[in-house]
Order: structure tokens, then sequence, then C-alpha cells
């Protein structure tokens, strides 16, 4: 039996639940119903040149760019720490890391409304330090804190694993050479650790520009995010060709991203982790 013949299942998988469902909505988003039936049309194209869609549009890719940042700040350092720890707890730790992840999605940011609602724990705590109650939710703030709240693990695993990786000979080396800690973590585990990095911000920007249920439960609908749009489109306005051309639109430019990410994760990968001199 030819070795082909194992991809057979991976080839019906991805024509059935990858490409057709990416035909249908290519479909929906070239063409408008018209007095002979379905024509060919760029008219949801062109309503996307409307002020309030490009502004969305804007305020998605903030929050993404935003809450990736801000994995990469917080990640980072765990990744680090868990990378070059001897604890016996350090398997305990990664497991509580991970153990959100087994959650429902939706159940994760219901957690939150309980936390920092108008009657949550939070303002309660406040209330009996005799402060007034503050207005956690419904804002920016709150829908960047639920993206990085659900996300972070996504930054934190990469960047471990690329850390384990490092050759500690590497370090000893530039301290032989006269870098002391900080230089030596600039010269060679920073530099060592860019695909960990890489792999970690697509795995974390990608779902927060299209995510709706953040947006939505910890937004409370007043930061609509482009994943709201699209979902409006399909299940409240019903013009699916519309929410198709929106979905193509970010699919174009989430590819384009997800390229520059992996042409850098190739070079520095065929660079052996290129060590900055």
């Amino acid at each position: 039996m030819k070795k082909t013949a194992f991809l057979i299942p991976l080839y019906v998988w991805t024509a059935v639940f990858v490409l057709f469902p990416l035909a249908i909505v290519v479909y929906y988003a070239f063409t408008r119903p018209g007095a002979d039936g379905v024509v060919l049309s760029f008219e949801s194209f062109a309503r996307l040149s409307d002020p309030m869609y490009l502004g969305v549009l804007l305020k998605s890719f903030k929050v993404a760019i935003i809450a990736t940042l801000i994995c990469i700040l917080c990640g980072y350092p765990v990744a680090y720490t868990l990378a070059r720890s001897r604890s016996k707890y350090k398997l305990i730790i990664i497991i509580l890391i991970l153990l959100p992840m087994w959650m429902n999605f939706l159940l994760r940011t219901y957690s939150w409304l309980s936390i920092l609602e108008n009657t949550g724990l939070l303002n309660t705590i406040l209330v009996k330090m005799g402060l007034p109650k503050v207005r956690f939710l419904y804002n920016e703030g709150a829908v960047i804190l639920g993206t990085v709240y659900n996300y972070l693990p996504f930054m934190i695993m990469p960047i471990y694993l690329t850390l384990l990786k490092l050759d500690e000979s590497l370090l000893e080396a530039a301290a032989d050479l006269g870098a002391n800690p900080v230089r030596a973590f600039l010269r060679v585990t920073l530099p060592f650790s860019i695909p960990g990095i890489l792999s970690g911000v697509a795995m974390v920007f990608v779902p927060s520009v299209t995510t709706f249920v953040i947006s939505q439960l910890m937004g409370g609908g007043k930061v609509p995010l482009i994943g709201d749009v699209i979902e409006q489109q399909f299940r409240v306005v019903n013009d699916w060709h519309f929410g198709s051309a929106i979905s193509v639109i970010v699919m174009v430019i989430v590819l384009v991203f997800m390229y520059f990410i992996n042409r850098g994760d190739v070079e520095n990968n065929g660079n052996g982790g290129r060590i900055l001199r």
C-alpha cells in the first residue's frame, strides 16, 4: 500500500470541513440576489468602505494587538521561569496554567462576570473597605482583560517549549566571554526564543481579532468587534452575503499576517535561533 493512501482521511477531512465551507463563504461573498436569481456582485465588499465598519475593524485589530502585547509581557517571564526552574512543583504549575483550557470557553468568560460585575466579588470587597464601586465591565479594558485571560496559555506554552531547547553551553560560553546575565539574556536567550514568541503571537492574535463571545459578555455590546458584526449578519440580519464578504476580508488580512509570522519563524529556525552579535 502506498504511503499516500494513509493521507486519504486527511484529504477527505480537509475537503469536507475546510475547503467546502470556505467555498460556500466565498460564493456568498461574491454574489447578491438579483431579479434573475443570484448574480456576481462586489456590492458586499463596497459596503465595507462605510466608516462604521472600518472603525470596528480597526478597533478589533487594536484590541488584538494590545492583548497580544500584554500576553507577551506577562507570558514571557512565566515561560522563562518555568524553563529555567528545577522545582519539583514545576509540573503542578504547568497543569495550573493549562487547567482553565480544559473548561468550556463560555464558562471561563462567564466566571469573570461574577468577579467584575457591579455586585461581584471585587466591588463587594471595595464596599466593605468603605470605597466606592468601580465599573469594571462593559468597556474596552474588560474586553482586553477577557482576551488576555483566555489566550495567555497559548503564549506561555510555545515560548516555554522553545526555551527548553536552549543549550546551556551557549549561556556558559556567553559568561566565559564576559557577558553578565542581562547581556546573556539579550544576546542569547531572547534571540533563541523568537520562534516561540512568533508562534505565541499567531496563536493569540488570530483568535483575538475574530472573537465575539468575549466582546458580547464582557463588553456588554458596547465594544463591538468585527466578530460581532459577522455574527450579527448571519444570525440577526440574515445577510449571508455581507457577512461572508467581511469574513473573506478578515481571512485575507489574517493569512497575510500568518505569512509574515511563518516567514519570520522559518528564518529564525533556519538560523538555528540566530544569536545576535
